[in-house]
């Protein structure tokens, strides 16, 4: 497994190459916004460690610049901030998973697994409800035969929600689908993460297929029995 450790503090930075190989992976450094960037869009990596506090170019500014290039690369954030807005920041930007400094290195280790490990549902084929077509081995998603670019989060979050069309999916379900079982991720992490989907999935189209259940949880297509009172 091929990770970038992009980490300005060089004790840190040390400790963590040298764990991770130690855990059987191919680690590349970098040291500052600017370079890891350009690491990171010149090889085919399978994760990203990305410390937020860099120099020449912040972690944000480097996650909102890899995503506008297209790149899906699994990343990991490190931060010292526990600011819940600092973390959704960095989530909404485009990271799969984050870490608050400090952390125990085996919990590093398990949060890089996780984000890169293949789905379970990967390779099951396309889910289609009304106009819309997810392919989950190409993770592709288009409606009205328009193609939509997601994130890989938004992608898990829709492809949750397709799954349990029609019936209300609790907030809950859909917080361990995309960010893994036990994450503790708050719930205006889910809700930052699902008007981002609509903005794309719903906003730019006549109907919209995503609602809200008060309470409850989302419902993608029709309601069909489900309870609650039903929202935009």
């Amino acid at each position: 497994m091929r990770t970038l450790v992009i980490e300005d503090e060089p004790r840190m930075l040390e400790l963590l190459s040298k764990g991770l190989y130690e855990h059987g992976f191919t680690v590349m450094t970098a040291s500052d916004g600017e370079s890891g960037l350009q690491a990171a869009l010149a090889h085919e990596l399978d994760s990203i460690v990305l410390d937020v506090g860099l120099p020449r170019m912040d972690g944000y500014g480097l996650m909102k610049e890899l995503r506008a290039q297209g790149r899906v690369t699994p990343v990991l954030m490190l931060t010292a901030r526990d600011a819940e807005d600092d973390i959704i920041r960095g989530l909404d930007l485009g990271a799969d998973d984050y870490l608050t400094k400090p952390f125990s290195f085996a919990e590093l280790v398990a949060r890089l697994q996780s984000i890169t490990r293949p789905r379970r549902d990967e390779g099951d084929g396309t889910i289609s409800v009304e106009d819309v077509v997810l392919d989950v081995k190409r993770h592709s998603v288009a409606r009205n035969m328009q193609n939509i670019d997601l994130s890989r989060l938004e992608f898990l979050l829709l492809m949750c929600l397709m799954r349990q069309a029609g019936q209300c999916a609790p907030r809950q379900m859909l917080i361990q689908f995309v960010w893994g079982p036990g994450h503790a991720v708050g719930a205006s992490a889910l809700d930052v993460l699902m008007n981002s989907l609509r903005s794309k999935i719903d906003a730019p189209f006549p109907k919209s297929l995503i609602s809200t259940i008060r309470g409850a949880g989302y419902v993608f297509g029709s309601i069909s029995g489900s309870k609650g009172r039903k929202t935009r």
